[in-house]
């Protein structure tokens, strides 16, 4: 059966492999595409990029996006308006005069980002983290029918909102990062030196690591060897202490990616005592992102070394918002309603209703409430013919783009301050998601470290697959991570991706827990498989197969 990739509607789609690697799960879909549209519609207005937002829809199961224009969005026309017009209109027209004006206030204030992050700090982050505790405390097996079906579409909602939440704060911290990019290439200073000038600026990614570092350490001082949580918990009240409470805090969180249909930490008891064993604290005596500070410091002239300082606190906090926010309303959200998913689906498989458990993440949003209450909705044949159309789709290999070939943006032909404001949202994206170059050579990206890597292979497309084969030291060779791939890179040797730029997850993460790697190999998987033993060099940016 031929499968065709057609564009969803007019314009240039990107595939987007980063967070949604293949098989989106029909709630994931339905959830993220309404909260991208509203969260980029409201954060575009409010800070006057000229473009309406961005849409996201699936085509055989790939998540592919669009920046959807602010005027002519769905028109099929193919010629491009002239040059006067795109001129004209940016300069006549009233909602692209107040974008330009809103453009101008943040890039001379930023006072939009600093009120952003102090909401974030102290009203924002408190209300999600007591709300994902509160949905955690609910003891799913006390809940009738009824009650289950509101607690899940309460838990729908909660979902969308988190969301639309996560992307709306990824408005807000591109600003700073953004502004801190560009002004440090204009100042002549390589985007690499910036964004190690930012390293240590990111307490909320080596938190987590930090807490099991202290639990290791206690059970090493035991002479305790582990095999279970029960053994760790056995060492001490101390220890059972600090493992409850890490487990609180990150247990219904989804571990292995975005997706509802992956695991929770908890529900991987075996992984929790491997990252416990295999902690160490990231931070100890790393004064790297400072050093690196001092040495662009010293590169700027001397009447701009204040507005730099300026510029690199706010990125630095902007750097730790952005790492703080995916596991609070993205991965603990998603893991709260995965787990909900679960106890409906093994009621619904005790009574018939689907043949496995794990069909009930092929049921929509406004499906799963009446199929637990009532039994009413798709019957089990259906749902099954969706789950093997859903794994069918895995089998795919997507096209990176549909519709017409992409274009640069054109910058010139718009307002100073909106011209200046894409300019550095076009560069800080470059920064994190990499630059498609046809001309590379084979096996190489961008190199993070300073010291050459061997170490064996392990290919894995997902933070579970991988957790189930690396042994300490290997190389982990995927397309991306994300901040569900903390605990692996725990046990990591070295780490090469398919996609990222100098700021992307796996980058920033590398550089936190000095990891070598080489970010944004397009054809690593092409050529590594696991087992192979390779050489990782970040200084140039390549990768060898040894053997």
């Amino acid at each position: 059966m031929t499968v065709e990739f057609t564009a969803p509607g007019p314009g240039t789609w990107e595939l987007d492999r980063s967070h949604y690697a293949s098989g989106m799960t029909p709630i994931t879909e339905e959830i993220v595409r309404d909260a991208v549209a509203k969260a980029y519609r409201e954060g575009f207005a409010r800070r006057g990029v000229p473009a309406d937002t961005v849409d996201m829809k699936a085509v055989n199961g790939f998540s592919y996006t669009r920046v959807r224009p602010l005027f002519g969005a769905d028109s099929t026309s193919k010629r491009t308006p002239p040059d006067w017009l795109v001129k004209l209109i940016g300069r006549l027209h009233p909602e692209m005069r107040r974008r330009e004006r809103r453009a101008t206030e943040e890039l001379e204030t930023g006072k939009a980002f600093r009120a952003t992050l102090n909401e974030w700090n102290e009203t924002t982050k408190p209300a999600v983290l007591a709300r994902n505790l509160r949905y955690q405390s609910i003891d799913l097996a006390d809940l009738d029918e009824d009650a289950l079906a509101v607690h899940v579409d309460g838990l729908i909602a909660n979902f969308f909102a988190m969301n639309a939440l996560h992307h709306s704060l990824h408005i807000d911290d591109l600003g700073p990062l953004g502004v801190f990019v560009v002004h440090c290439r204009d100042w002549g200073i390589d985007t690499e030196l910036a964004v190690q000038a930012l390293i240590g600026a990111t307490p909320s990614t080596s938190e987590p690591r930090r807490r099991l570092a202290e639990i290791r350490a206690a059970v090493e001082n035991a002479g305790a060897r582990p095999t279970s949580l029960d053994d760790v918990r056995a060492v001490s009240s101390a220890v059972a202490e600090k493992l409850d409470a890490y487990v609180t805090r990150h247990g219904s969180v989804l571990y292995s990616g975005y997706e509802l249909d992956t695991p929770t930490l908890a529900e991987r008891p075996d992984v929790i005592v491997t990252a416990i064993m295999s902690a160490t604290d990231p931070s100890v005596d790393d004064d790297r992102g400072e050093k690196a500070a001092a040495d662009i410091r010293r590169q700027i002239p001397e009447a701009e070394r204040s507005e730099f300082d300026r510029l690199l606190e706010n990125a630095r906090l902007a750097m730790d918002m952005r790492d703080d926010n995916g596991p609070l309303t993205i991965e603990w959200p998603g893991g709260l309603l995965r787990l909900a998913l679960l106890e409906a689906g093994r009621r619904l498989a005790r009574r018939g209703r689907i043949t496995e458990v794990e069909h009930v993440f092929e049921l929509a949003s406004g499906e799963v409430a009446p199929l637990v209450r009532s039994g009413t909705g798709p019957d089990a044949a259906e749902l099954a013919a969706r789950a093997a159309e859903r794994a069918a789709s895995r089998t795919l290999d997507p096209p990176p783009y549909l519709g017409p070939d992409p274009v640069e943006p054109p910058l010139h032909l718009l307002p100073p301050a909106m011209a200046r404001t894409m300019d550095m949202v076009v560069t800080v994206i470059q920064a994190l998601f990499g630059v498609k170059d046809d001309a590379r050579a084979s096996l190489t990206g961008t190199g993070i470290g300073d010291e050459v890597f061997v170490g064996i292979a392990r290919t894995a497309e997902t933070a579970e697959e991988a957790i189930a084969t690396m042994e300490d030291g290997d190389i982990l060779v995927t397309r991306a991570t994300s901040p569900a791939f903390n605990l692996v890179l725990a046990i990591a040797g070295g780490l090469v991706t398919v996609h990222g730029g100098p700021m992307c997850h796996a980058a920033v993460l590398s550089r936190e827990l000095k990891l070598p790697a080489v970010i944004g190999v397009e054809d690593c998987l092409e050529h590594i498989n696991t087992g192979d033993r390779v050489e990782i060099d970040p200084i140039k940016g390549t990768v060898r197969i040894l053997d």
